[in-house]
């Protein structure tokens, strides 16, 4: 996993197992890697990775059973994308609207584009 420098790495790595949940790679219920197998996977101190996790707990992503492992949550789609829309609207978002401004890039642009990237996606997955 490379890591970015405008980013704590707990978050990166909370983001990382966020983005699994809501590929399916990892399904809700489901036994994840204990905080040594991530550690040892992605390169990091397994505090971190002890961070990492306590941060998902916290938002009910994620739950420990004792002497068993930590779990996706029953409901752990539905509160990622919660959680990751919020993170985009109130990170992400801003910033695209100020370089949107500085380029004169107007919403309807912005559909055009999209518009077109899934006409692309959509023929390379056939």
């Amino acid at each position: 996993m490379e890591f970015r420098q405008n980013q704590a790495i707990y978050l990166q790595i909370a983001d990382h197992i966020s983005e699994r949940i809501l590929s399916g790679t990892w399904k809700e219920s489901e036994r994840i890697p204990s905080i040594r197998e991530m550690s040892e996977a992605i390169e990091v101190n397994p505090n971190t990775v002890m961070r990492s996790y306590g941060y998902l707990q916290d938002l009910g992503i994620i739950y420990n059973q004792r002497g068993i492992g930590y779990f996706a949550a029953e409901d752990a789609y539905a509160k990622t994308l919660e959680q990751k829309k919020r993170s985009f609207i109130r990170r992400e978002l801003p910033r695209i609207f100020r370089t949107m401004d500085l380029l004169h890039l107007t919403c309807e642009d912005l559909k055009i584009l999209y518009e077109e990237n899934a006409k692309v996606k959509s023929a390379h997955s056939n």
